[in-house]
């Protein structure tokens, strides 16, 4: 019997990518341009004029109402006059007629549509108007839509060469895909990219992503053959949730491919966000730059950083480790690129003693021989090539920079042409730093075009060695699951049953935090001084005090907390006290009792938050808690429900962790039992869509051999 061997997991990859949806966007076999002028330099005449030239491989239409031809190309008045079969159309009417030709390319089973035109959401709400009902089409007609208000989509695959926008040139072929809301930015990028030698495969600009979004683009670039790196610019997270889970797919698994966004604006905070610390630290941004960390999104500052990382994960072998030598003709940069590569978290290895061996056989006396090397000024391209082969030699070294200055002496070309011959066959990254402009031109020409990447500066070099080993980090940690808590859903379901909107008090959030498994101390609500002293009694001294009211947030303020109570008499006292004088300085509250619950043993004070944010959905906090929270802001975030491996990166993110894990020969704290708190404070706002916020802000950090404790809760409730 003949066995038949199941289908590979490249090639049905490779099936699913080629009956993609957005193939007939960046694939189409033949594209109608809508709209098109014959007057040169225009949006619409130059994009005809760039899909007619840039080499396309398929059929292309010019729909131009009035005119018989467009550069002698036959035109037609509508997309429905075209006899033969279209794929993909580039709207670029105004606005008010765009509408119109959408309509007619679903009539005409056109699978995908680029709509340059501008005048939608960008504009105000009757643009948003006129942009829904274009959604409204797409929907009907099963339509994939890029833009409106966009540049365009470049596919530099030999096999299609589509230059469907109005840049001014077609980029190179090239291993990076970018992907832009700002369609002025991009004519700007590919600008940049053509001076630096950088291609692309793909090239997208998405404008006000009213149909396809970063999200389905991600999933396309996934498995697209031509792509390992994916470039991303937003301006706005309408589905944070979504992005995150995209990105996971995409960063994660045997087909990894690196993300790297710049993430620009920033959502102001509403007044009421900042009644709580998660709500007034939750701002969009420091969640973004965590949540982006856990999806694996490599979050840059600059064009600069997004590319220079880029192009070497693009054309450098994955490094190993972290371990970085540096070779160079000049001391002053060689400690430069010394004090950025340890600042960054890259280490400076020692040669081991071959290769100390091999550097003062091949070098001058005065040379130095250690990490970094130092060639001397006089260096030229034999030096530099023993320097080099010497230290990719060396199993201590996991990748190389190689910074030149031009001194009087320096054959530049001739060290470029080495160091590009000791790249074909070299097996680790390697960089390179040729100091100035004008005398290194040449050079860096050289360097380009093998696909070494160059940077003007050394410290750019390490940045981006930086963001690849960010990458090599996040590949490596293990991917936990979701398991399902042993929680009393019940008891929660019916405090929040009889909950009005706005703050719950707190001996109701404590009784929350107890069914969900947090440690939550012995607590009563005393509405007399006799009800505080039997509670007391019961639970042991000292105790603590704290009054509970509706209108009451911040309970010190008001004196509402009394602390270390070691005798009924003190008790006594505090009670008829703390009830008299938050009566007298806020005679509008509804006193509704006073809180005894047992004092909690001294330790570390962190805070852990929940917020339901409004791009990411439920979201947890944690950091450095107590009254240094505000000051300090020592704070990270994560999407919830999260996993027990999350909760450990999150509190290891934090530089509080130091004195959790025992600074200075200290205990260390209940770190495990902590990550288990975060895990629940997840679930729970996880599970309930009315809880808005909460904090719980201290919880007492104790040693491993006596756990940690709630001290302090606060839950904010949408209303029902």
């Amino acid at each position: 019997m003949t066995m038949t061997a199941a289908p590979s997991t490249d090639a049905t990859a490779s099936s699913d990518f080629e009956n993609h949806p957005l193939q007939s966007v960046f694939a189409p076999k033949s594209v109608a341009v809508i709209g098109v002028t014959p007057t040169p330099d225009t949006v619409p005449y130059d994009i005809f004029h760039n899909i007619l030239t840039s080499g396309y491989r398929g059929t292309v239409y010019p729909i131009a109402p009035g005119k018989r031809n467009i550069c002698a190309v036959k035109a037609y008045r509508y997309v429905l006059d075209i006899e033969d079969d279209v794929d993909q159309a580039v709207i670029v009417f105004p606005a008010n007629v765009v509408e119109r030709a959408l309509e007619q390319c679903g009539q005409k089973g056109i699978k995908s549509a680029i709509v340059i035109s501008a005048g939608f959401r960008e504009v105000g709400a009757k643009g948003l108007v006129r942009e829904k009902r274009l959604v409204d089409i797409c929907r009907e007609y099963g339509i994939s839509m890029i833009g409106p208000n966009c540049l365009g989509v470049i596919n530099t695959d030999p096999k299609v060469q589509l230059n469907a926008s109005f840049a001014r040139k077609m980029p190179d072929e090239g291993r990076i895909a970018f992907l832009s809301q700002s369609g002025a930015l991009c004519t700007a990028v590919l600008d940049y990219a053509r001076e630096k030698g950088i291609g692309f495969s793909k090239f997208v600009s998405f404008g006000n992503k009213a149909g396809v979004t970063e999200i389905e683009l991600f999933d396309y670039l996934h498995n697209d053959p031509q792509t390992d790196v994916i470039l991303l610019y937003l301006e706005e997270l309408r589905d944070g949730r979504g992005l995150i889970e995209a990105a996971r797919r995409v960063t994660r698994g045997d087909n990894a491919k690196p993300i790297l966004a710049i993430k620009s604006g920033r959502t102001p905070q509403g007044a009421d966000a900042a009644s709580s610390h998660t709500g007034s630290l939750a701002g969009e941004d420091p969640v973004c730059d965590a949540v982006f960390r856990e999806a694996g999104i490599i979050r840059v500052a600059s064009i600069e950083q997004l590319f220079n990382s880029a192009i070497l994960y693009a054309y450098q072998p994955m490094p190993s480790g972290d371990r970085l030598a540096i070779v160079t003709n000049a001391g002053g940069p060689g400690v430069m690129a010394t004090d950025a590569a340890v600042r960054v978290g890259l280490s400076i290895p020692r040669f081991n003693e071959d290769t100390t061996a091999k550097l003062k056989a091949a070098l001058p006396a005065t040379a130095n021989v250690k990490n970094p090397v130092d060639v001397i000024g006089d260096a030229r391209a034999d030096r530099y090539g023993a320097a080099v082969q010497a230290v990719l030699d060396d199993p201590n070294v996991d990748q190389a920079l190689v910074i030149l200055t031009p001194q009087s002496m320096t054959d530049i070309d001739s060290i470029a042409k080495g160091v590009c011959q000791l790249h074909e066959t070299a097996s680790k990254p390697i960089a390179c730093s040729f100091m100035g402009a004008a005398d290194v031109g040449s050079g860096i020409h050289l360097l380009q075009k093998s696909h070494i990447p160059h940077y003007i500066l050394p410290e750019w070099a390490c940045e981006a060695m930086a963001d690849v080993q960010r990458i090599r980090h996040w590949r490596e940690q293990p991917i936990g699951d979701i398991e399902a808590l042993d929680v009393d859903r019940a008891t929660v379901e019916s405090i929040l049953s009889s909950a009005d909107e706005g703050y719950l008090s707190e001996d109701r959030s404590l009784s929350i935090m107890g069914a969900y498994g947090l440690p939550v101390p012995a607590h009563r609500l005393c509405t007399t001084a006799d009800q505080a002293v039997a509670a007391a009694d019961q639970f042991g001294y000292p105790v603590v005090l704290r009054v509970i009211s509706p209108q009451i947030v911040h309970k010190s303020e008001v004196h509402g907390v009394a602390l270390d109570l070691a005798s009924a008499d003190a008790v006594r006292a505090a009670f008829d006290e703390m009830w008299r004088r938050v009566s007298e300085l806020m005679p509008e509250a509804e006193i509704t009792g006073l809180l005894v619950r047992p004092m909690i043993p001294d330790g570390y004070e962190v805070i852990l938050g929940a917020k339901r944010d409004p791009s990411f959905g439920p979201t947890v906090m944690f950091g450095l808690g107590g009254i240094y929270v505000e000051l300090f802001k020592d704070v990270t975030f994560g999407l919830a429900p999260l996993d027990r491996h999350t909760a450990a990166r999150m509190v290891q993110q934090v530089k509080a962790c130091r004195l959790l894990e025992g600074a200075r020969g200290r205990v260390c704290s209940d770190i495990e039992g902590i990550q288990d708190c975060l895990v629940r404070v997840g679930q729970l706002i996880n599970d309930f869509d009315r809880i808005l916020e909460l904090d719980v802000n201290p919880l007492i950090a104790g040693p491993m051999n006596k756990g940690n404790m709630v001290a302090d809760v606060r839950i904010r409730l949408a209303g029902v």
